[in-house]
């Protein structure tokens, strides 16, 4: 099951909030908060969206990326945001289709108010609308305009890259081009860590070039071969190496997201192992 699959549905997503603290004054540095994209339990949500958000802060995750693209699994936002309360949890961003920018937007950014987020994240466009240069240069200009809206609300809007975003158009990587053109006053860019490997390209590269365009991560390694992710800590992501490397991590977001799971107990086997992994890193 792909998340493009589920974008077809409507649906407004929203992120941001401190989710990544870092304790001060110590040599050695410890994520304060740990956060969950759903995507990464989407079957285990599908079965028990309540009961799963409530194993997900019982293995030591705070905050959650919420899947407005999949209709907040069947959930109203007053439910999700009680849940979210009963939990303890927050839910500081939501991934959403890129769709909701042209209906109802303003709608959508008082829904995110309501559940607390701060930042609304498009993670891919419709294939036919990005098969050029001129194409991404217009999804841009689409996003200066509405990140301009969300503002307005207190809401930042933010992109997430894909694999294939890193593959050539006419000489050009399509998601360089699509950074250059977007406005940094009223745009956000999230970092899909593990789709950058997995499209070939180096995500210490994007935090060099790119130092304050990043405010939210998802966190994910990857097999050697860079066909698939895997669990933190058994690919080649140099984890330590990448969040030590992040600008000022203490303000940003940082989500696990492990895609590879076929059912709900993967879901929740791998969610538990990879919060595990990190409530136990030092960098």
């Amino acid at each position: 099951m792909q998340r493009r699959d589920f974008l077809q549905t409507l649906g407004a997503a929203a992120a941001g909030g401190v989710l990544a603290r870092v304790p001060s004054n110590t040599s050695a540095k410890k994520l304060d908060r740990i956060g969950l994209e759903t995507y990464a339990v989407r079957h285990a949500m599908m079965q028990d969206p309540d009961r799963t958000l409530a194993q997900v802060r019982a293995m030591g995750y705070t905050d959650v990326e919420l899947l407005w693209s999949f209709n907040l699994f069947g959930r109203t936002p007053q439910q999700v945001a009680a849940t979210l309360k009963n939990e303890g949890l927050r839910a500081p961003s939501c991934h959403m289709s890129a769709d909701t920018i042209f209906v109802g937007w303003e709608r959508s950014l008082e829904i995110a108010k309501t559940l607390g987020q701060e930042q609304c994240t498009v993670p891919d466009f419709e294939d036919w609308t990005k098969q050029t240069l001129d194409d991404w240069k217009e999804w841009a200009d689409r996003f200066n305009a509405a990140g301009a809206v969300a503002r307005k609300h207190g809401i930042w809007l933010a992109f997430h890259n894909e694999a294939y975003h890193q593959k050539p158009i006419e000489g050009k990587v399509p998601f360089d081009v699509f950074i250059e053109r977007l406005d940094p006053s009223v745009t956000h860019l999230q970092l899909d860590v593990g789709n950058m490997l997995i499209g070939g390209g180096d995500p210490m590269q994007y935090l060099q070039k790119y130092p304050n365009r990043f405010f939210s991560f998802h966190l994910k390694d990857a097999l050697p071969d860079r066909s698939s992710d895997t669990l933190l800590g058994k690919g080649i992501l140099d984890v330590k190496k990448f969040l030590a490397a992040v600008p000022a991590l203490e303000q940003k977001t940082v989500f696990v997201e492990q895609e590879t799971a076929k059912d709900a107990a993967g879901d929740l086997a791998d969610a538990k192992a990879n919060c595990d992994y990190l409530r136990a890193l030092e960098f």
